[in-house]
């Protein structure tokens, strides 16, 4: 017996039931009952099939065919998820208009038990009650709340939902999630409805995982369940808390949030029994037939398919069914309610139209996903028959493979030509039709009528963005099968579209997007430069920001694919336009990584260019290429290295019958380095830029441009800084003025000395500039330039120098081994020698600079046993004395002392160097010592 029970609704009269009814077959709607006092959960448990018994003789067969079926119900990674649609709907559907949410919570007061009720009665009586505060209950309504704040408060609930279910409010958790789903059955901010379904699916979600994993969660015990799991292999007890919730969610009164909840958790008939998810769809699509709006049905369509392809796939039935219930409510459109409600909202039928556009969309993705092609000629025939109805036919062009859509292209036109412009604009259809043959060809003979027929269409549209839009789309099918002709043809209609009161401000993205899309199809620049409108499109790029981003985008390819030097006049001046572009942004809040970035790219440009053997042109850019690009430092140095190049090219292309004309030439490049050299900023690169442009017109015998190269380096050595910023940090410059010092002493060696400077003026130069510059404190470095000196100044003695220049007169010819010459050599190495031994005395005053003092005089050690006569005694004695002081603390390291003892040894035994055994012999004594 079911007693008498008083609900805030009202009293809910019982009624006597036999074993006999309690086996009936359900009603369809098991809550219809409740008016005749039958309970629907004991309707609902009764009609509930038990699951079948495990066969033990099941066969290797069935289990192999059962693994093929699980297979073919998965959904492989190109199945484009939900998740990737989300963001473009909440973008995309958006409202100014103030929103509310209005929520029945229930009340949370227990209920004392009726002590004369039987325990079976009184747990009814408790569910029953339970389930009625999922409906009833405190009004809260949320009023005057902008779009961010809706969102913000579902997501609250939602978060609430997994708060109550942590702590175990399992009630509570299903009545935020019914409370939901009632929302969205309220369309009074119509544009806004398919931003809602995302939201509000989103909490379904979470609770269709949170009871799945529950229930799953229960089976863990003896072992965990497998991915494959069957009902056979569920408990009990998890089989009864699963029918326990379907009993729930059936005895919610009202139809949408029945639908939503019990949808949300369709994956859990698993545990139950394998029949139910392919029972359930089919009956929940006709249910979906109960809902008035066309549009509120719609959605629910769409989340009815997304859970159908999360947990079976392969059930296309229940896909198409949906989807063609979903054609036959299309007239519902035109209905007077439907009519007066846009009328209401101020909304026009092509905006109401749109709206449907996710829901569709998602439908037929799932219809399409690996559908036969034949499906879509089925779909196109189903769009004649009603009236080749826009809206369907763009979700058809858009969901199935571009193969079969490029296939039927020329159907496709003719069936867009039929439709009524009202309804769906036709440049969307042609929008949707373009992305399809962007990715797959159509039949080669239709392209030409295709574009033509598509462009008519495109060129007519008033509106600058939804021109820009389409036009985008297509100019990638342009370029595809196209020559510039058509190419420059389009860019025309672009700039014809967008330059009237500069639309093209608000079309950045899409302006750009046509840009990547001729430089993906266009990489020989001589056809992309010879388009007579590609210029002008890029100057509608008004930005600087995009400007430049565009201009690099064009410098990418080029360097990228131009593989072959070039001196086209039409590239030529392109380019520069490009480069100069970039070059032009370029100012005092400029990042130096996009300096840098800048830099490298028209760095790559230049190398690009070649004349050949016209000399004096590639000079000529090299100028103006210098005037061009004066701000960015990388390129001029850039611009000196080529030049020098260029120069020692033209030596030895020209030498002989043109060398009055080389000579001129080489003068004037060393000219151009002249000049270009002191604008940079960066002393190392002015010092190194000095050395190499002196090397390079010493080689092209201008001695008297050499000079002034070299001069001029040694003359800006005092101006270094003793720091320098080296990636960001400062860093001793030292390092780096000594590296230049040895290389610039090694130059000098064929450097001939200037008649009326005097002997060694070049070397004496940079001595001095050595002793008057202010080094470290505790610095050793002066002493070590000049223990580097001795080995230059012993080359120069020589008779014949180890290296030279052809047809440079160096100074062993200018001076013809002259004693006058020797004895200057031999007083300024004395000199140097002094200097050297009076520091290393100093370093022996102080007891923390032995290791110091050992490596120096170890270091001038070497330079006296390989360039210095040691056969005069005195010589000899000072390298003796050197090695014992070298070793006297053991700051000599034991490796080193051990290979130059061999090196002598072996220098020894040669001609003319018996000598050095007498030196070896007392170095050996002194190292026992």
């Amino acid at each position: 017996m079911v007693t008498d029970t008083k609900s805030r609704r009202g009293a809910r009269k019982g009624s006597t039931s036999s074993s006999s009814s309690s086996c009936s077959s359900a009603p369809a709607d098991p809550l219809s009952s409740m008016m005749d006092g039958t309970d629907p959960l004991s309707m609902f448990a009764a009609s509930a099939p038990e699951p079948p018994a495990l066969s033990h003789s099941a066969s290797t067969g069935d289990l192999g065919r059962k693994r093929k079926e699980k297979e073919e119900e998965a959904v492989g990674e190109d199945f484009e998820p939900w998740s990737t649609k989300r963001g473009e709907i909440l973008a995309r559907f958006t409202t100014t208009e103030k929103l509310s949410i209005n929520l029945c919570m229930g009340s949370d007061k227990g209920k004392a038990p009726n002590p004369g009720s039987s325990a079976v009665s009184e747990k009814v009586r408790t569910r029953l009650e339970e389930l009625d505060d999922l409906e009833e209950g405190s009004q809260k309504e949320l009023l005057n709340l902008s779009q961010q704040d809706y969102a913000n408060r579902i997501e609250e609930l939602n978060q609430s939902l997994k708060e109550a279910w942590a702590s175990d409010q399992k009630v509570k958790a299903l009545k935020i999630v019914i409370q939901c789903s009632k929302l969205l059955s309220d369309t009074s901010v119509i544009q806004f409805y398919p931003s809602k379904f995302v939201l509000i699916t989103d909490i379904l979600d979470t609770f269709g995982r949170l009871v799945y994993d529950r229930i799953w969660s229960m089976c863990s015990e003896p072992r965990p369940l497998p991915d494959s799991f069957t009902a056979e292999d569920v408990n009990d007890t998890a089989k009864e808390t699963c029918l326990n919730w379907f009993f729930k969610i059936a005895s919610i009164r009202e139809l949408l949030p029945r639908l939503y909840v019990e949808a949300a958790i369709l994956k859990c008939n698993r545990f139950l029994n394998k029949s139910g998810i392919p029972e359930t769809l089919p009956r929940l699509t006709a249910m979906i037939r109960g809902i008035g709006d066309p549009l509120v049905a719609a959605y629910t369509r769409a989340y009815l398919c997304r859970v159908g392809m999360e947990v079976a796939p392969h059930l296309k039935d229940s896909l198409n069914r949906n989807f063609f219930d979903l054609l036959g409510a299309f007239r519902q459109i035109s209905g007077e309610s439907v009519q007066k409600q846009l009328l209401q909202q101020r909304v026009e039928v092509p905006e109401y139209l749109t709206l449907y556009s996710p829901a569709i969309n998602w439908i037929l993705q799932c219809i399409a996903y690996r559908a036969p092609e034949p499906l879509l000629t089925e779909m196109m025939e189903r769009c004649k028959k009603l009236g080749n109805n826009a809206l369907l036919l763009n979700s058809v062009t858009r969901a199935f493979r571009p193969e079969f859509v490029a296939a039927r292209a020329t159907d496709f036109i003719g069936m867009i030509k039929d439709c009524d412009e009202a309804g769906f604009p036709k440049h969307l259809l042609f929008g949707s039709l373009g992305r399809s043959l962007a990715l797959a060809d159509p039949p080669e003979s239709e392209r030409l009528t295709i574009l033509n027929e598509a462009w008519k269409v495109v060129t007519k549209v008033r509106s600058p963005q939804d021109y820009i839009n389409c036009a985008e789309i297509w100019v990638e099918f342009t370029c595809r099968h196209f020559a510039k002709r058509e190419v420059n043809t389009i860019l025309a209609d672009i700039i014809k579209h967008m330059t009237p009161d500069r639309a093209f401000e608000d079309a950045y993205p899409q302006l750009q997007s046509v840009i990547r899309k001729i430089l993906t199809y266009f990489q020989d620049f001589s056809v992309l430069f010879s388009m007579e409108r590609f210029l002008p499109f890029l100057d509608m790029f008004q930005k600087d920001s995009v400007r430049v981003e565009v201009c690099r985008s064009i410098m990418e390819v080029f360097i990228r694919h131009q593989l072959e030097l070039t001196k086209d006049p039409v590239i030529l001046n392109a380019m520069l336009h490009i480069c100069k572009t970039m070059h032009d942004s370029v100012n005092a809040l400029t990042l130096e990584d996009e300096k840098r970035s800048s830099a490298l790219l028209i760095i790559g440009f230049i190398r690009m260019v070649s004349f050949g053997r016209d000399f004096e042109q590639q000079l000529s850019f090299c100028v103006e290429a210098r005037a061009t690009f004066c701000n960015l430092e990388p390129v001029l140095v850039q611009l000196i290295h080529t030049v020098n190049q260029l120069a020692m090219e033209t030596n030895r292309v020209m030498r002989g019958s043109h060398s009055r004309k080389t000579a001129a030439f080489v003068r004037a490049c060393a000219a151009y380095s002249f000049i270009t050299i002191p604008s940079l900023s960066s002393i190392f690169s002015r010092l190194s830029l000095y050395l190499q442009s002196g090397q390079v017109a010493l080689a092209n015998l201008c001695l008297s441009q050499a000079d002034a190269f070299l001069q001029a380096a040694v003359s800006i050595l005092p101006d270094v800084p003793r720091s320098i910023s080296v990636e960001g940090k400062l860093r001793s410059s030292e390092s780096f003025l000594l590296d230049f010092i040895n290389n610039f002493m090694a130059a000098l060696l064929v450097v001939p000395d200037h008649p009326e400077l005097g002997v060694l003026y070049l070397v004496r130069g940079l001595l001095n500039m050595v002793q008057d510059y202010t080094w470290e404190d505790n610095s050793d470095a002066k002493v070590r330039v000049y223990v580097s000196s001795l080995p230059l100044l012993a080359a120069m003695s020589q008779e014949s120098y180890i290296y030279t220049i052809p047809k440079v007169d160096s100074n062993e010819t200018l001076y013809g081994g002259d004693p006058k010459f020797l004895s200057e050599i031999n007083k300024l190495c004395e000199t140097l020698i002094a200097q050297i031994l009076d520091h290393l005395k100093t370093l022996g005053r102080d007891e923390t600079s032995t290791r110091r003092q050992s490596a120096l005089a170890f270091s001038l050690f070497g330079v006296l046993v390989a360039h210095g006569d040691l056969r005069n005694n005195k010589l000899s004695q000072l390298a003796v004395n050197l090695w014992n002081l070298s070793h006297k603390h053991g700051g000599c390291e034991a490796r080193a002392s051990v290979r130059t003892l061999e090196f002598i040894k072996h220098q020894a035994q040669q001609p003319d160097m018996s000598h050095l055994a007498d030196t070896l012999q007392r170095l050996a004594l002194q190292s026992r010592t």
